[in-house]
């Protein structure tokens, strides 16, 4: 067995794993940072691959993938839920960098058609390699993989063992293998306690509220915009929720599959319990009320929010809730490092307050040391998907406990 690391090879994004028995090459995800400067694996031809399979529908894992299709006609394997979403991705960023990318609406059409839903623990063939999907705890849908042949292979793709109010996390009882590919995004850092994050994050809410003041909460659509509003319910929040944008097509397609969320009833109660955004007449209107708003995107790059963040950050009475990770050149990471808005090259002051809450869709170290301890026999541990000098730190650790862990490298091939 040949593995090949595409992308995520020393960081975080852009991932890409090509794995090679014999005759047949599998490719695992083909995402893409967006930005200014869109970055994206190395190559890999159409025809020397039999198929693709897809972890989970964040950008950085399938933002790249329609590419494939411009001549080709691989099948692509992934979760029902990660199919739908991953269409509602791909079209939101052709209509924001449409000009940058090398493929159109047709071959993200062309990438829906060749897809084919597969459910968790449910095996498929691919040629001799057998394949299956695993719940990865990540986002709604997403998956580990593991592929056996001659040799086993189970890639983590983003995974996440911290329960949360909308997922069952990912479980540490995995299939013994050769080849253990696994992010390692916070392999050097744990993360606070999840319910002491909520309580926070609900005490800084009220206080901008009662001041009179509106809270923004840039969300990624897909799975913290649920989840937060799931939060808010939960704590019996007595103000208003908004939810804005792209996450209000999520929450009907979350809907429509039930199984890939941990409570369908309760997540039906808490989309009843929070107020849709359908206007710009509702945006005028509420951008000035004492209520909370929770709209994509999660850093500031598009969406609503955009709009919103304009508004807020101008009164001191106002608050911005950041509780996603914000990439390095992102408007929210501008924010959080120099407290101003950095919006299309244009920069505004700062008057809100803003605030950080870790709620996390990734493992910490001490669930990614659990899962290495609770492997089977004794893979070659390959890590991705993690800044390089945490990775090559994390890499060395594990080796001292007796582990055969690499940081890989994009570029490098593992036989």
């Amino acid at each position: 067995m040949q593995i090949k690391i595409l992308g995520a090879g020393g960081n975080i994004g852009n991932s890409g794993i090509l794995v090679k028995e014999d005759s047949t090459a599998v490719l695992l995800d083909y995402g893409l940072n967006p930005g200014k400067n869109i970055t994206h694996p190395l190559h890999v031809r159409p025809r020397d691959i039999k198929a693709l399979i897809s972890t989970h529908a964040h950008l950085d894992h399938i933002g790249y993938e329609p590419y494939l299709y411009i001549d080709g006609n691989v099948p692509n394997y992934a979760t029902p839920v990660t199919i739908e979403l991953s269409e509602l991705l791909l079209m939101d960023l052709l209509n924001i960098s449409g000009d940058k990318l090398p493929f159109t609406a047709k071959e993200v059409a062309k990438l829906k058609k060749m897809s084919r839903a597969v459910g968790y623990n449910e095996t498929f063939k691919i040629n001799d390699l057998k394949a299956e999907l695993l719940n990865a705890g990540h986002i709604p849908g997403s998956a580990m993989v593991y592929l056996e042949g001659e040799k086993r292979v189970l890639y983590t793709g983003d995974i996440n063992h911290i329960p949360t109010r909308l997922l069952e996390p990912a479980g540490y009882d995995l299939p013994e293998v050769d080849y253990f590919i696994s992010e390692c995004t916070y392999a050097m850092q744990d993360h606070p306690e999840r319910k002491d994050e909520e309580k926070r994050l609900i005490e800084f809410s009220d206080e901008i509220i009662e001041d009179e003041g509106t809270v923004l909460v840039p969300s990624f659509a897909v799975g913290r915009a649920q989840e937060l509003a799931e939060i808010y319910y939960s704590h019996g929040f007595k103000h208003d929720v908004y939810m804005d944008g792209m996450a209000l097509t999520v929450n009907d397609i979350l809907l429509r599959h039930p199984e890939y969320v941990k409570e369908p009833d309760f997540l039906r109660s808490t989309l009843d319990y929070v107020k849709y955004v359908s206007t710009w007449e509702d945006r005028r209107k509420i951008v000035k009320e004492p209520v909370a708003i929770i709209s994509p995107a999660g850093m500031l790059v598009g969406g609503a929010a955009i709009f919103y963040s304009k508004k807020i950050s101008k009164d001191e009475r106002n608050g911005i809730a950041i509780v996603a990770y914000q990439v390095e050149g992102t408007p929210g990471r501008t924010l959080v490092d120099e407290g101003v808005l950095n919006l299309n090259g244009s920069k505004y002051s700062v008057k809100a307050r803003v605030g950080r809450f870790d709620l996390s869709s990734h493992s910490g170290r001490t669930q990614l040391l659990r899962m290495f301890k609770s492997l089977k026999g004794s893979p070659r541990i390959i890590l991705v998907h993690g800044e390089r000098e945490g990775c090559e730190a994390f890499a060395l650790e594990l080796n001292s406990m007796g582990f055969d862990a690499i940081c890989a490298k994009t570029g490098d091939v593992i036989e």
